[in-house]
């Protein structure tokens, strides 16, 4: 039900009277010929010429004075403003300008010129309503106090405007703009592996099997199957069998779910660019890796160098590498490798790091770094090489078997992607796969499940792969400078009002 006050009143009196006089306030559609980056363009071309244009936008601000209304509309590219008089419209056109308010869309027609204050302007012949709003914008309101200009806004509160997302947009360029950006963000990464002769795929959302992931489901039910369904945590699986079915390079833009915590970094639903190359290992995807990077960086800037939240970032390719050992003996300064496993438990201890299940040494090492060393690696690093607990689908290290050919890259303190040598020995995965159902018989919350489908596909022979997962949201917010995930998600998760 619709909530009134005296101004919703007052607007659904306006659009009884609109509908009186035969007006529709809600017509199907309004034939443009300029959109406003159009008119600023062709301005000495339209400028005092009797070229009629017809533009279309919500009207966000609105002065009308006996004949004469002076209005900015806005659409996707900006503003202008419109000039309309009753000795223009003729008094039935303007009786439709009488009853206008900010927050509707407005369709004019008319010429363009130059007001006496300078303003490019349309002179209206005809405006034409095209959606009445009957709940006003919370439009800033200013007020001049003491020679200074105080701004009053109602709609500061940033619970709001996630929740509202709508008007949000509608009323603050700035958040309009980092969407923008996201959309060329995902667009030059598409445009790169296209051009790499990647192959764009779909993959289930829906999964009788979660995997891919070490993270905590969203289950669901299926009624006509009668069976348990888990939302996505991952795609890698299913492209890999992409690539056991000799589709050689894919790549899919995938939305993922998991169910744990929120906060600056972290949300329930979030978007993850994975692809897969096949006659590859992980040190070409690093080179992928930074290259997707830079180029989004290129596309929005016109160079590598950022700054995100006052630190100066460079993107340029090639990057900082570390193997987690050198991190976390020059980084976080513990020698690791020298360290007994009751050294080791004592560090774990010494810092409140708590295992989950038996002790295992792969583990505590990759929990002491990410404890001692992932908050201070601000500078692009890939931090390569990790323990061989840490991932049951990666390949182990060609020269040492405690190790994996994993990398992640880090930015700002962020982990921001994942990548490996993927792991095709059929024999080998099933054994590791069975290993984290053990781990997590013994109480590890975070294991992958046996997937009996992915490892047949595995038995009919995958070339070697290199594989990257990219955290889309976090990528976005180091390009847009934004302090949360949730300011790079249109409609962020949150709790019911």
């Amino acid at each position: 039900m619709l909530d009134k006050n005296d101004q919703v009143e007052a607007r659904l009196a306006k659009l009884d009277d609109l509908r009186a006089q035969g007006i529709n306030p809600y017509p199907y559609a309004f034939a443009f010929t300029h959109r406003t980056s159009q008119l600023f363009e062709q301005r000495t071309q339209l400028e005092g010429q009797p070229v009629e244009i017809k533009t279309a936008g919500r009207i966000v601000r609105f002065n009308r004075k006996g004949k004469m209304c002076f209005m900015h509309i806005k659409d996707d590219d900006g503003r202008i403003q419109v000039m309309a008089s009753l000795d223009s419209l003729g008094e039935k056109n303007y009786e439709i300008v009488k009853m206008l308010d900010i927050g509707d869309w407005v369709g004019a027609q008319g010429t363009m010129f130059t007001t006496k204050l300078g303003e490019y302007s349309i002179h209206a012949s005809e405006v034409q309503i095209l959606s009445k709003a009957v709940r006003p914008l919370p439009i800033p309101k200013e007020k001049i106090e003491n020679g200074q200009k105080i701004i009053f806004d109602e709609f500061k509160d940033m619970e709001t405007r996630y929740r509202q997302r709508y008007i949000d947009l509608a009323l603050n360029d700035p958040v309009r703009s980092t969407f923008i950006a996201r959309s060329k963000i995902i667009s030059t990464i598409r445009q790169y592996l296209l051009n790499q002769n990647f192959f764009e795929v779909e993959t289930p959302v829906l999964q009788p099997i979660y995997g891919g992931a070490s993270a905590r489901p969203f289950t669901t039910h299926h009624n006509a199957q009668n069976m348990t369904l888990y939302m996505r945590i991952s795609n890698e699986l299913y492209l890999k069998r992409c690539i056991v079915g000799g589709l050689s390079r894919v790549f899919e833009f995938s939305r993922n779910f998991r169910n744990e915590g929120m906060d600056r970094t972290h949300n329930p639903e979030f978007t993850i660019l994975e692809f897969y190359q096949a006659y590859a290992d992980y040190k070409d995807m690093m080179v992928h890796f930074e290259n997707i990077y830079a180029q989004c960086a290129l596309a929005l800037y016109g160079t590598t160098r950022i700054s995100y939240q006052g630190t100066e970032i460079d993107l340029a390719p090639p990057w900082r590498r570390l193997t987690m050992y050198e991190a976390l003996e020059t980084i976080g300064k513990c020698p690791i490798q020298s360290l007994s496993n009751q050294e080791v438990k004592d560090a774990l201890q010494r810092f409140h790091i708590k295992l989950e299940g038996e002790f295992n040494r792969g583990r505590a090492t990759s929990e002491l770094f990410e404890h001692l060393c992932e908050d201070k690696l601000i500078a692009p690093t890939i931090v390569y090489d990790h323990p061989r607990e840490s991932t049951p689908l990666c390949k182990i290290h060609r020269s040492n078997p405690d190790l994996v050919e994993r990398f992640e890259p880090y930015i700002n303190g962020w982990e921001v992607g994942n990548a490996y040598s993927e792991l095709n020995d059929p024999v080998l995965q099933r054994q590791l796969l069975e290993e984290q159902v053990n781990r997590g018989r013994a109480g590890e919350s975070e294991t992958h499940p046996l997937d009996e489908d992915f490892l047949r596909a595995m038995e009919y022979g995958m070339p070697p792969t290199g594989g990257v997962g990219i955290g889309i949201d976090r990528l976005v917010m180091l390009l847009t400078d934004q302090p949360s995930i949730r300011d790079v998600l249109l409609f962020p998760l949150m709790r019911p009002e």
